[in-house]
């Protein structure tokens, strides 16, 4: 299983909560490979390349192939390499009934 990170004191579920991770899909900690910016990112597994099954608790980034997603420092969709699946956020979420 794949843990959060806090690097650079990040408010990750601050940037879940944002707009600009997306609506639906699995929390992951992922760089875009226009900026470099690190950020947190909703994706489907679909997108991810994982079957639509899978428990998204036992997913490990390295298992996950890059996925489209908006870069607003790019100004546009951009590719994104998961680099940790959020875990902690994604269990809050599950508690919390979203």
């Amino acid at each position: 299983m794949s843990v959060d990170t806090e690097s650079d004191d990040r408010d990750l579920e601050a940037e879940l909560a944002s707009a600009a991770a997306g609506q639906f899909g699995v929390p992951v900690d992922a760089v875009c490979v226009g900026c470099g910016r690190t950020r947190v990112k909703r994706a489907s597994l679909e997108a991810m390349d994982q079957d639509p099954g899978a428990e998204p608790t036992t997913l490990e980034a390295t298992d996950c192939t890059s996925f489209k997603h908006v870069c607003y420092r790019c100004q546009g969709v951009t590719w994104w390499n998961p680099v940790a699946v959020l875990t902690g956020l994604l269990e809050s979420e599950h508690d919390r009934g979203e």
